[in-house]
C-alpha cells in the first residue's frame, strides 16, 4: 500500500473532513483520552445510498484478488460487507461476531481489543459456518483498520479453520499502528482512504498525527476543534 498523504481539514465545529472513494465525509472528532481523539466513523449513519457507493468503489479494489468469499468483523462493517459482496457479485459473505449469542456456546474464538471499546473481547465463529470459508479465498472487510487488533484476529481464525485470506478491504486506515500489528498481512490491505489519529500537545490544539508513518510524521490540523 502506497504512502499516499491524505489532504484533510479539521472545521470549526470539531468535525474532521476527508475522503471515501468517490465520496467526501465529514467525521466527528471524539476523545479518548485527555491528549488524544480520533476521527469517528458509523457507517450507518451516512445512510444506504453512502453505504453501497463505498462497497462499490471497494469492491473495484478488491477485485483482482479473486475472493470467493467476503468476511468481515461485527458490527459496523457488516453494510460494508454486504454491498462489496454484491458488487462483485458474490452471494457468500459471514459476518465474525463480539457478542456471545446462543448459537455461538461452541464457537471458535480469538481474544481482541478494539481502540472504541477498550477492554479485551473475543471475536466469535460459528462452527456451522465453517464450510462456507473452508479452502476457499477470503476477502476480509472492515470500516476503520486503526489498531489492526480486530482485523488480525479475523486472520487468525480463518486461517485456524482452512480459509485463505487473500486481500483486506477497508474504508479508512488509521494512523500506522495498525501496519506493525499486521506484519506481512499488511501488504495486503486496500483502503478507500486514510486519516490520522489526534493529539493535543501542551500548546492545547489538536494536531494531526499520522504515527510517525514516513513525510505523515505530525502535521498541524489546519482549524482547532475548540466549538
Amino acid at each position: 500500500m502506497g504512502a499516499v498523504r491524505v489532504f484533510s481539514v479539521v472545521d470549526a465545529v470539531g468535525n474532521y473532513r476527508t475522503r471515501i472513494g468517490a465520496q467526501e465525509v465529514d467525521l466527528p472528532l471524539m476523545p479518548i483520552a485527555d491528549d488524544l481523539a480520533i476521527a469517528l466513523l458509523i457507517t450507518v449513519d451516512h445512510g444506504v445510498r453512502f453505504a453501497e457507493r463505498a462497497g462499490s468503489d471497494l469492491a473495484e479494489l478488491l477485485a483482482p484478488s479473486g475472493a470467493e468469499v467476503v468476511v468481515t468483523v461485527a458490527t459496523m462493517g457488516i453494510p460494508l460487507a454486504i454491498e462489496v459482496t454484491r458488487a462483485l457479485g458474490l452471494d457468500d459473505y459471514l459476518i465474525l461476531q463480539k457478542t456471545p449469542k446462543i448459537h455461538l456456546q461452541d464457537a471458535i474464538s480469538e481474544p481482541v481489543t478494539s481502540i472504541t471499546t477498550g477492554s479485551p473481547q473475543r471475536l466469535l465463529f460459528d462452527r456451522a459456518r465453517v464450510s462456507v470459508v473452508a479452502g476457499r479465498r477470503v476477502a476480509v472487510v472492515d470500516d476503520v483498520i486503526s489498531t489492526g487488533a480486530s482485523v488480525r484476529a479475523a486472520l487468525s481464525i480463518l486461517r485456524r479453520v482452512g480459509a485463505e485470506p487473500v486481500v483486506i478491504g477497508a474504508m479508512l486506515t488509521e494512523a500506522a499502528t495498525w501496519q506493525d500489528a499486521l506484519g506481512e498481512d499488511a501488504a495486503l490491505v486496500r483502503a478507500l482512504g486514510q486519516i490520522p489519529v489526534f493529539r493535543r500537545p501542551r500548546s492545547g490544539e489538536f494536531v494531526e498525527d499520522w504515527g510517525g508513518s514516513s513525510d505523515r510524521d505530525i502535521a498541524p490540523a489546519a482549524v482547532t476543534t475548540e466549538q
